[in-house]
């Protein structure tokens, strides 16, 4: 995807393509999840930000039930539906999600009117950015301002994560959204999963002297998929067997009692699970008395615990991250939902561009299509442009 950084030209497409002007041109980035992997829907802890990569919308609401809609990125043709044909499973490629937004509000009682919309990301698809909750973002800010709903962000979310859940059919949390409709500039996002309490927690990587970077993969992975949906089955029989409501009520110091009560696939996905929990809550407590240049350790126990326990790694990811440290990177950690995606790595301003070098050089020797790689910053949420 690429994205139209003049807003004005945006809309000025937009006028091209629906022969009206657009009520409104909306944003919401994409986000990259600092730790905290897979614990969000077992109520536990994350620390995502929203990036510097975003989803925009230009839409105009209309006066039927009918629901025109384009993307700026190739090979896509104009997608036409109808609101009252909705229904769970419906629509293909991109255009499920902004579909799916506009179902969930509809099933909120909120009076969704058709609109047309064009669309325009630069969030990279299926490199565990969360392309699609920056797109859904977008158009619920959007609908939420125009249909005078009124919804606070916590609602928002909470629309989202339903429209993934069930009309999408991806059994996500409720992070990607949380960071994208309520991230902010210079921040991460510290977000408790079970009461959508949210704590910012200063993240200025710059300032110490690090870039964060991420080593997009090009493993395309799909939520919808049965990895995630398995992993998530595992931890829900794991808080079953525990007697807990989720994951978030086992603390690090049950796991040697679950081992004696879980089969040993089940048992490896709760060690992940409570040990990640952990990794959160001690990030966000070194960030603030140390700062970022402490973190590396816990980042480098993240992705072996994705790796071994959870089992979502895959060899690029693994390649990316351990070419990233033997090159000057102080941690790095696989970043999204596995099975592809992407990698992070915090390194030292001095040596970027030895672990850029090195891992392109990597995975050119592995064989492996060659990744893209990129800084990204805390950037602002989800909020209207013009």
């Amino acid at each position: 995807m690429s994205t139209t950084t003049d807003t004005s030209v945006l809309a000025a497409r937009f006028q091209e393509t629906f022969g009206a002007a657009p009520d409104g041109v909306w944003q919401a980035p994409g986000r990259v999840n600092l730790i905290g992997e897979h614990t969000d829907y077992n109520e536990g802890f994350v620390l995502p930000f929203a990036i510097d990569k975003t989803a925009k919308v230009a839409l105009r609401v209309r006066d039927d039930s009918r629901v025109r809609m384009l993307s700026t990125f190739g090979g896509h043709g104009l997608v036409e539906a109808d609101l009252s044909d909705l229904e769970p499973g419906s629509g293909e490629g991109w255009s499920r999600y902004p579909l799916g937004v506009a179902w969930a509000l509809k099933e909120r009682d909120i009076d969704v009117p058709g609109f047309d919309l064009l669309l325009d990301s630069d969030v990279p698809s299926g490199a565990g950015l969360s392309s699609s909750h920056a797109i859904e973002c977008a158009v619920i800010s959007a609908l939420n301002e125009l249909t005078g709903a009124g919804l606070a962000a916590e609602d928002l979310v909470l629309a989202t994560q339903r429209a993934e859940n069930v009309y999408v059919g991806a059994p996500t949390g409720i992070m990607d959204q949380s960071a994208s409709l309520r991230g902010a500039k210079g921040q991460a996002v510290f977000l408790d999963c079970r009461d959508q309490h949210v704590e910012l927690v200063p993240f200025d990587a710059e300032s110490s002297g690090l870039v964060l970077l991420v080593i997009d993969t090009k493993v395309s992975h799909s939520h919808a998929d049965g990895g995630y949906a398995s992993r998530r089955a595992s931890c829900e029989l794991g808080a079953e067997i525990l007697g807990v409501k989720a994951l978030r009520d086992v603390g690090v110091e049950r796991l040697e009692e679950a081992s004696g009560l879980l089969d040993e696939t089940t048992m490896k996905r709760v060690r992940h699970v409570v040990t990640e929990n952990d990794r959160v809550l001690q990030t966000v407590d070194v960030l603030g008395r140390q700062g970022p240049a402490s973190i590396g350790p816990l980042l480098d126990a993240s992705h072996v615990s994705m790796r071994d326990d959870f089992e979502i790694s895959c060899p690029e990811l693994d390649l990316a991250v351990d070419t990233s440290r033997a090159n000057g990177a102080i941690g790095a950690r696989m970043t999204g939902g596995g099975f592809g995606g992407s990698a992070i790595a915090l390194t030292p301003v001095g040596q970027e561009q030895q672990v850029r070098d090195a891992v392109v050089r990597s995975f050119a020797d592995a064989g492996y299509t060659a990744p893209d790689i990129f800084t990204v910053t805390p950037a602002a949420g989800a909020r209207r442009l013009a």
